[in-house]
């Protein structure tokens, strides 16, 4: 890739800000780089860049630092595309011993936050568009049972009960088959009223039905609420020099992990997939970046990944990790969907 003089430097500063958290100088560039300009020269280009909006100076330092326009630039034209092979392997992994959504996406994302350092989220496709398709109760032994919830995005909830001796399993499971058949296709963030509603009918079959339906109420509603998100890696955030000493942001940054809604407003309204500052939508979550990339299958949305850090984040590394991650997940949930589709053809023939 072949850069010009002012590019060089923009993305030296850009990359040793992003490694050592400090405001770049000239004499730096110059001892660490050991790049062929004079320190004029470079204090020329800088004063250039700055007048350009990509670097900027902090006022207690003469160094200069990436400004958010700076970070955009080096994203678009001057970083680089390498995959680092450790993603590559452990994918294949993955993608060897797992089968189920719920495990490919957790430990993709747990691989994305061990890579990059950073946070990552996996969101669902949104309780307002999952529906649940099935729910059935497998016995365990005679005082367990294990409930499992499915849903049309290929999402599975497990919910086990320890079955008190004055039940009968087989009435718990007569219970799970009428409601079944009353829940079915009822959009996962209306369970809970929906249970509500039909309550009454439970007492035809258990005379003492309060502890299933508490158990179902739990459940739908944790249910609800993951679909706004799961996290992972959120203890690399305590090593970034932006947290590490600073309770008030760290105090911001785990207030967006406590808070999913927020984190799914600011991706709605995020104009673009790299979103250099969440503050632009939502002002409390100012000076922290968050990148995403939607998963598909068949054209269908299933679900995003995000990761979330400071805005000095290695962007090249988080940007071609999550790339690389979402386009291997597609790729394999597609190639699973044609299989099912094949097996299903076969069969009826």
């Amino acid at each position: 890739m072949a850069i010009n003089r002012k590019e060089k430097i923009l993305k030296l500063i850009v990359e040793d800000f992003i490694k050592t958290a400090q405001p770049v100088s000239s004499k730096r560039l110059i001892e660490e780089y050991k790049i062929d300009f004079s320190s004029a020269t470079i204090r020329n280009e800088m004063s250039y860049l700055e007048k350009e909006g990509l670097i900027e100076k902090p006022h207690t330092s003469s160094g200069r630092v990436p400004s958010i326009e700076g970070y955009r630039y080096y994203i678009e034209h001057l970083r680089n595309n390498k995959i680092d092979d450790e993603i590559k392997n452990q994918l294949n992994l993955v993608f060897s011993n797992s089968s189920s959504v719920e495990e490919i996406l957790k430990e993709s994302c747990e691989i994305l936050s061990h890579m990059t350092n950073l946070a990552s989220v996996v969101l669902g496709p949104g309780a307002e568009e999952e529906r649940l398709v099935s729910m059935q109760l497998i016995p365990l032994s005679a005082s367990s049972v294990t409930a499992i919830f499915v849903t049309d995005k290929g999402y599975v909830e497990n919910k086990t009960f320890t079955v008190n001796s004055k039940y009968s399993i087989n009435d718990l499971k007569k219970c799970i088959e009428v409601l079944n058949d009353r829940l079915k296709g009822t959009k996962v963030s209306e369970l809970v009223d929906k249970l509500e509603s039909i309550k009454p009918i439970l007492s035809n079959y258990m005379s003492d039905y309060a502890y299933l339906y508490n158990a179902l109420l739990k459940t739908f509603y944790d249910f609800a609420s993951q679909r706004g998100g799961t996290f992972y890696g959120k203890e690399n955030l305590l090593t970034q020099p932006e947290f590490k000493d600073n309770a008030s942001e760290l105090k911001k940054i785990f207030g967006l992990f406590n808070n999913p809604n927020d984190l799914e407003k600011i991706l709605e309204e995020a104009e673009s997939r790299l979103l250099l500052n969440a503050g632009d939508v939502e002002e409390k979550y100012n000076d922290v970046s968050i990148v995403s990339k939607d998963i598909a299958v068949d054209g269908e949305k299933i679900g995003k990944i995000a990761v979330i850090g400071p805005t000095r984040m290695d962007y090249s590394n988080v940007l071609n990790s999550l790339d690389y991650i979402v386009n291997k997940i597609m790729e394999h949930l597609s190639n699973e969907e044609k299989k099912k589709k094949k097996g299903g053809k076969n069969g009826r023939e």
